[in-house]
């Protein structure tokens, strides 16, 4: 009989995460349960994910509010009544504007008042009244009764105990801007929104049996569902399966004269066997949309930079989405996608800053905004900043906060707040604070993103997920990475000042004349990568220096060895005393040890 119930995701309101909710059912014995956070869908793939596990009915919900005033609960019968909610929370995020007092006529959803929202005669088929356990004594003389199958149990969930009161408080506090003592009786939830057994909701609603039974029907008719681990990005590029089949089979041969020349029957043979792979896949619809993104970019002379798993691939590298030959540098094509790969391979493109909107802009307007999204991200609260909204919460002084955010260990602060926003700070550790961007993934998905997720419109002006890659990828999407690197942009820049000052045409995808320039070469030697994406930190120079390095080989070989030790030292900084050192290979025969 829960058709109200809050999780973290309800910013700076909820108190529990989805599996303490869910355990929370589970002790309780509730066999349903609708998630209905507030202004939010973005916690429902996971509590649908979790709760199937527990072997509890989700249902999915979302709970309208204009800041602290509560308008009704929507309650999704079935994936279509989820879209419903979705497109309806989008259609305020995009605009701007304050939700409506009344639902709109949805079709797949219920929707409940709070009593005294909507008189019973003016309710819709899909409308009803929802009563707290507190506000039974009201009925007696409630114009309600006259409409008695209208009514349902309505017992909100937000905390487990006294302690989740308090954090409910404090994040109240938090998200107003205020101290503790300053939050309104309107700006928190009540004492009693916390999840008690079944049995005793229906002795509480003893006199009133078919408020109950309103309820239990309500729950009965909704259920949801979402098939993860299947892939949901957009299943073909042009009109059929076989039909991008023969495209990336032409556009791959086509891009092998250009990459190979004619007779070349180890890249022929190559590029048979991954077209082969790619497409018992069900992976061609993936490439073409890569290439598809990179030939717009080439077409309006922007550069582009492919990188990724996907490099692997002589596929990627003949559609030009990549410039790394996979057979000169003898890459496994297997390594990264293979029979029993479930899902593709990566591909992040860099752009110009410059051009990188116009990208994203072009992927959106080519697949359509109902099937194009930017990827969420959620910040979490962190131990220095959990201290610092908590300080300011409680009201400390700028310099106590800050000695507390800097030395938490400090003697100084050991006092009863200090001590109190410790242990609270613990309670919320990587509760999520708000949601945010990710760096630059995108899906582009065959049904309406919509069926998944509400969109939000952050400052960039591109509709984004309300949730992140994790779950992206839990469900089965997967993301298209557009990426920008400032690098790019000088690398055309110096392209046009050659053909001004020089009156010579560079063709920046052709690597191979550069692997060859004695100039390149002798700056590599020298460490003189100042500028140089990816290798211009002290520590590759120095190891560029001492490796004597003046070829393209040599330089992955040092880029792996940075890499490697980058990640082993901060596996070890902790726990290794004094830190051990890589040893470095025996040095270029033509130098001198150092």
């Amino acid at each position: 009989m829960y058709i109200n119930t809050h999780s973290y995701y309800s910013l700076r309101y909820g108190t529990m995460g989805i599996d303490q909710l869910l355990d929370q059912a589970v002790v309780k014995g509730i066999s349903a349960l609708a998630l209905t956070d507030i202004n939010t869908s973005m916690g429902i793939p996971e509590f649908i994910k979790k709760a199937k596990e527990r072997n509890i009915r989700p249902i999915a919900g979302v709970e309208f509010r204009n800041e602290d005033e509560l308008l009704f609960v929507g309650i999704a019968k079935n994936r279509e009544g989820f879209k419903e909610l979705n497109e309806y929370l989008t259609q305020h995020n995009l605009s701007g504007k304050k939700f409506e007092e009344e639902a709109p006529d949805f079709s797949q959803v219920f929707v409940i008042y709070p009593l005294g929202k909507m008189p019973g005669s003016a309710l819709a088929d899909n409308e009803f009244t929802g009563i707290r356990p507190h506000q039974v004594n009201k009925l007696v003389t409630s114009e309600y009764l006259d409409y008695p199958e209208k009514l349902v149990v309505w017992q909100p969930v937000t905390f487990l105990d006294d302690k989740s009161l308090l954090i409910h408080k404090c994040l109240r506090a938090i998200d107003h801007n205020t101290l503790l003592s300053k939050l309104q009786s309107h700006q928190f939830a009540d004492p009693d929104q916390v999840m008690v057994a079944p049995w005793k909701l229906q002795e509480l609603f003893q006199w009133y049996p078919e408020i109950v039974e309103n309820t239990e029907w309500l729950m009965d008719q909704c259920s949801i569902d979402i098939e993860f681990k299947v892939s949901k990005n957009k299943l073909t590029y042009s009109k059929t399966r076989e039909d991008d089949r023969l495209l990336l089979q032409k556009l791959a041969n086509d891009g092998m004269l250009y990459r190979y020349g004619r007779n070349n029957p180890l890249a022929k043979e190559r590029i048979k066997h991954e077209l082969e792979i790619i497409d018992n896949l069900g992976f061609s619809s993936y490439f073409l949309i890569a290439w598809d993104v990179v030939h717009y970019s080439m077409s309006r002379g922007f550069y582009h930079v492919g990188r990724g798993s996907g490099a692997n691939s002589i596929v990627a590298y003949c559609l030009r989405i990549t410039d790394v030959d996979p057979i000169k540098l003898d890459l496994y094509f297997e390594r990264f996608l293979n029979p029993k790969r479930t899902s593709p391979p990566d591909f992040d493109i860099d752009f110009s800053w410059k051009d990188r909107d116009q990208v994203q802009d072009y992927i959106f307007k080519r697949y359509g905004k109902d099937h194009t999204a930017l990827l969420g991200a959620t910040s979490t609260f962190k131990d220095k900043s959990i201290y610092r909204e908590l300080g300011k919460v409680f009201g400390l002084p700028k310099e106590e906060i800050d000695l507390l955010v800097n030395d938490p260990e400090n003697s100084y602060n050991n006092y009863e707040t200090a001590n109190l926003i410790k242990t609270l700070g613990q309670e919320v550790l990587d509760f999520p604070n708000m949601r945010t961007i990710h760096a630059g993934g995108m899906l582009v998905t065959e049904e309406p993103i919509s069926y998944y997720t509400a969109l939000d419109m952050p400052p960039k002006g591109f509709l984004t997920t309300q949730w992140d890659m994790y779950i992206a990828e839990e469900m089965g999407f997967h993301k298209l990475d557009i990426l920008s690197q400032r690098g790019i942009g000088h690398i055309k820049e110096a392209v046009e000042i050659i053909l001004e000052n020089c009156g010579k045409e560079i063709d920046i995808h052709q690597v191979d004349q550069f692997f060859v320039n004695e100039k390149v070469r002798q700056q590599l030697k020298d460490g003189e990568t100042i500028g140089c994406f990816y290798i211009e930190s002290p520590a590759m120079r120095g190891l560029l220096k001492k490796l004597r390095c003046d070829n393209y080989l040599s330089l992955v070989a040092a880029s792996s060895i940075i890499r490697c030790q980058i990640g082993h030292d901060a596996r070890v900084h902790q726990t290794v005393s004094p830190p051990q050192r890589f040893q470095l290979p025996p040095p270029h025969p033509e130098g001198a040890t150092e």
